[in-house]
């Protein structure tokens, strides 16, 4: 059985056998390792067996392992794409619930629902007299007969509700300014 030269497989066929792996693969460190490995393949066997045709088994080789290169290169894309189209997904949905966020209505509604509750538990004369001059638009002295009270009485109870209302919405003060 005569076995095949190394050197002479090497310096025969190697230059041509990159460049055709290299024109699939794309890499040229690829392609070397797969010519290297397609070479060496070639040789052992030669140990083996008579080879009757050098170029018919490097090109199934390289055919071989090349396609097992691009089908795991193409798993990989596979995999990545899902990814970045995931991740497209969830930074799609960030960026609508982020432009549907209006922060004048959540800040609206958190402090209706702070003034809500402080004015419920205000004094009774005080969240009436407040009500009736600043949400029914009635004069204090309208305010101070449904009251059975002082004129100054009524200015007293508004004062006091007013005051209640400053303190405990001191902290939203910068985002009524922000949003006026």
């Amino acid at each position: 059985m005569p076995q095949i030269n190394f050197n002479s497989i090497y310096t025969t066929y190697y230059r041509k056998a990159f460049l055709f792996t290299l024109s699939y693969v794309h890499n040229d460190q690829v392609a070397e390792d797969i010519v290297s490995e397609a070479i060496i393949h070639l040789w052992e066997l030669s140990k083996e067996r008579d080879i009757s045709s050098v170029e018919a088994i490097l090109i199934t080789y390289i055919r071989s392992k090349s396609l097992n290169y691009l089908k795991h290169l193409q798993a990989q894309e596979n995999v990545f794409q899902k990814l970045v189209d995931k991740g497209q997904r969830e930074l799609e949905i960030r960026i609508s619930t982020l432009e549907a966020c209006d922060p004048k209505e959540i800040l609206s509604e958190e402090l209706r629902a702070k003034v809500h509750s402080l004015l419920a538990n205000m004094p009774e004369k005080t969240r009436f007299a407040f009500i009736r001059d600043r949400l029914d638009g009635k004069s204090h002295k309208e305010i101070a007969e449904e009251l059975g009270i002082s004129v100054k009485g009524v200015e007293y109870h508004i004062s006091k509700a007013v005051r209640i209302l400053r303190d405990n919405l001191k902290d939203y003060a910068p985002f009524l300014l922000f949003l006026i």
